[in-house]
């Protein structure tokens, strides 16, 4: 089991590297810049070329079953879903095969309407409340995997 986190604007990547040390599991942090990481043998740095996707392409073609993805990018949480892994967003959302659909289906909507010029107002500023969520569902994300593997 490993945890990749699509670094590019995440809000919890520290939260990430104190679960993840918690159960000695390796974390690659992938960005399309450097991103300073902690040092430790279980965190590496992944530094991918700029442009759409590379980074959700790295990291999709990585995952194995069982690994745990951290993004807020819905196409990757789907490609990851695929694998058998697992897609928490940094607000906590667990993002399952019964709601991608509609997760796809959403994203899609708001860039149609956001191609009208249309604005939206974006998303809600990212709070305590989500970072503790964030948390709950990360080690609930690694407990499950233990015991799907004993």
């Amino acid at each position: 089991m490993r945890i990749f986190i699509d670094a590019d604007a995440c809000p919890v990547k520290d939260e990430t590297y104190r679960v993840a040390a918690r159960y000695g599991l390796l974390t690659t942090v992938v960005s399309n810049s450097f991103i300073a990481i902690p040092p430790s043998k279980l965190i590496e740095r992944m530094i991918v070329d700029a442009g759409p996707d590379v980074a959700d392409d790295w990291i999709a073609e990585r995952t194995e079953p069982g690994d745990i993805v951290v993004t807020n990018d819905i196409p990757l949480a789907d490609r990851v879903l695929k694998t058998d892994a697992t897609a928490i967003a940094p607000n906590g959302r667990l993002f399952t095969l019964d709601s991608i659909g509609s997760a796809l289906a959403q994203r899609s909507i708001m860039e149609h309407i956001r191609s009208t010029g249309e604005i939206t107002g974006g998303p809600r500023p990212f709070s305590p409340s989500d970072r503790s969520r964030f948390l709950q569902a990360l080690d609930e994300a690694v407990n499950r995997e233990k015991r799907r593997r004993r």
